[in-house]
């Protein structure tokens, strides 16, 4: 049985990568899926397509989650096309690496204000329609625990979705809504592919050092993400986890 069934679910950043894998996979496990995208409409009409190539139900909705009256336009079309919110993966963000050096207040607030603040107000506006038994998803790094060189920024806005997790989890508990993080390790997407990241000696690296022997794929944490979702995590709230096959930074 679909463990989704009856819930509808939004996915922020969702037109490639982790956050289409997501939106997907919910869509697989029976809940309708809004998918959210800020500037490709191609990429989430195909998740939308893919979904309904396989019986699922899915939209696709334009939104920057670093602006307000965005946000509130994501959950007004959600409510209208779905009547309601049960699920929300927080999954839109950007990484840039910056040696110190180079660091400018434009590289820091527009990490800061989708990573963080964005993932924030998306949250803010998405419990006025999220009721109890909801879930909140957060998609985190492995860089907020285990930071990397010339990610300060980044890793920072990691790490505060960390401690902003564990802090939502406390104050929505009350209401029944769960609020939990996933870290990933590498994975193979579009944006480690346009890095030049997904092959050569750095890979290599990486690989030979995680237990596991490989890379994520999205699938990897897509499947974290349902867990979260369904209500065999009905008794886990604030908990951070991290999914890098073994790999430590």
């Amino acid at each position: 049985m679909a463990k989704l069934k009856g819930k509808v679910a939004v996915v922020t950043g969702a037109s490639k990568g982790i956050g289409a894998s997501i939106a997907e996979y919910l869509a697989g496990e029976g809940a309708p899926v809004v998918v959210n995208y800020s500037s490709s409409k191609a990429g989430a009409d195909a998740v939308v397509k893919r979904v309904a190539e396989k019986g699922g139900k899915a939209i696709a909705v334009q939104a920057d989650i670093s602006k307000p009256a965005d946000i509130e336009r994501l959950f007004t079309e959600t409510a209208k096309a779905f009547g309601k919110l049960d699920i929300l993966v927080n999954n839109a963000g950007i990484y840039e690496f910056a040696p110190l050096g180079t660091v400018t207040p434009e590289h820091f607030h527009r990490q800061f204000d989708l990573n963080v603040l964005g993932l924030i107000l998306a949250t803010q506006e998405a419990v006025k329609y999220i009721g109890e038994g909801g879930s909140i998803i957060n998609i985190s790094s492995i860089v907020g625990p285990m930071p990397a060189a010339t990610g300060s920024v980044y890793s920072a806005t990691k790490a505060a979705v960390d401690a902003v997790t564990v802090a939502l989890s406390k104050e929505l508990g009350p209401r029944k809504i769960r609020v939990n993080s996933v870290n990933p390790g590498l994975v193979l997407t579009e944006g480690l592919h346009t890095a030049g990241l997904d092959q050569g000696d750095f890979r290599t690296q990486v690989e030979s050092q995680t237990p596991l022997g490989r890379i994520g794929q999205p699938q990897d944490i897509a499947q974290a993400a349902i867990f979260f979702a369904s209500d065999d995590a009905g008794w886990i709230t604030g908990q951070t986890l991290i999914i890098s096959g073994g790999y430590r930074m």
